[in-house]
């Protein structure tokens, strides 16, 4: 009988529910919104605004915390209660400060606004903007335009500003606070304007980064009734994370995506097996195209 129990209690803490609270370092402070995910998987959750974070895991893990202005941390699931985290400490160089003038605009992207036929569940959606001839005359970002896809009446996406490596890679973030965007039920129009951070472009260009929270404030929950063949009733409950970037197709392959912040990865054209027929009368502007988030920006000078 005691070695049943102990093999019962082994089996629950394999299976148990990992639940923690993520803090500044220094201050004690909890921090809100951390990336939080299982090493080389796709599991993963986000800290909710007080710090706290529950994640299911069914055997020992290394977990990985990533926030931003914060040191990434891998800590095992067997020492998780509390993560302190560490604030990155960044060299001071010469900051020449610059106004900018705001006389003239030029926008750039691909955004529509309905007929949205396709969606790919990816927490991280990076779209890379080039810099050019008319990033030069318009070097600030003003406003950032975008459409989504959401079935909750109120969630959040967050929005990070990353220069662009040499070799085409995320690089770091330009700014070192968070854009929180609130966003409505429904298919919508977002339009957040970020003049008042006057971000400069890059000379490599740079990612706009839309990071979906996987907290319980976005969770949206539906429970479907049904009958089997043998007429016996049964509860379906699926649940996913709000909201959704609505895709259109595009012949410029221009976004990376991922599941976490480290294993970005692009998508292959979309390739319909009868792009002609009737019943991909409305799939079929999608064939052999890429998929790319609805968005547009507003350049300044």
């Amino acid at each position: 009988m005691k070695q049943i129990l102990i093999f019962l209690l082994a089996t629950f803490s394999l299976s148990a529910q990992i639940k923690g609270v993520v803090l500044d370092s220094i201050s004690g402070k909890p921090i809100a919104y951390v990336n939080i995910w299982v090493e080389n998987e796709n599991i993963g959750t986000t800290s909710e605004e007080n710090g706290v974070f529950s994640l299911d895991i069914k055997e020992e893990k290394n977990i990985i915390f990533s926030a931003l202005g914060y040191e990434t941390k891998t800590i095992k699931s067997t020492e998780i209660k509390q993560v302190y985290l560490k604030s990155i400490v960044y060299e001071m160089e010469e900051i020449v400060l610059e106004t900018p003038k705001k006389t003239k605009e030029f926008k750039v992207g691909n955004y529509e606004s309905s007929g949205f036929r396709w969606h790919l569940n990816y927490n991280f959606n990076a779209i890379y903007f080039e810099s050019n001839e008319e990033t030069e005359k318009h070097p600030y970002l003003k406003e950032i335009k975008f459409h989504t896809i959401s079935k909750l009446k109120n969630s959040k996406i967050r929005i990070r500003i990353v220069e662009c490596n040499t070799d085409l890679s995320l690089g770091t973030d330009i700014i070192d606070e968070p854009i929180l965007v609130d966003i409505k039920k429904g298919s919508k129009k977002n339009v957040e304007d970020v003049s008042n951070l006057k971000i400069k472009i890059p000379e490599n260009g740079f990612f706009i980064v839309f990071e979906k929270l996987l907290i319980k404030e976005n969770k949206f929950c539906l429970e479907r009734k049904y009958k089997n063949s043998s007429k016996v009733k049964s509860t379906i409950k699926s649940c996913s994370y709000e909201p959704n970037l609505a895709y259109i197709p595009s012949e410029q392959n221009n976004v990376l995506y991922a599941n976490n912040t480290l294993n970005w990865t692009k998508q292959d054209k979309v390739k319909l097996d009868k792009p002609k027929s009737y019943e991909n009368l409305l799939m079929r502007k999608y064939h052999d195209k890429y998929l790319v988030p609805s968005i547009e920006i507003t350049l300044t000078n």
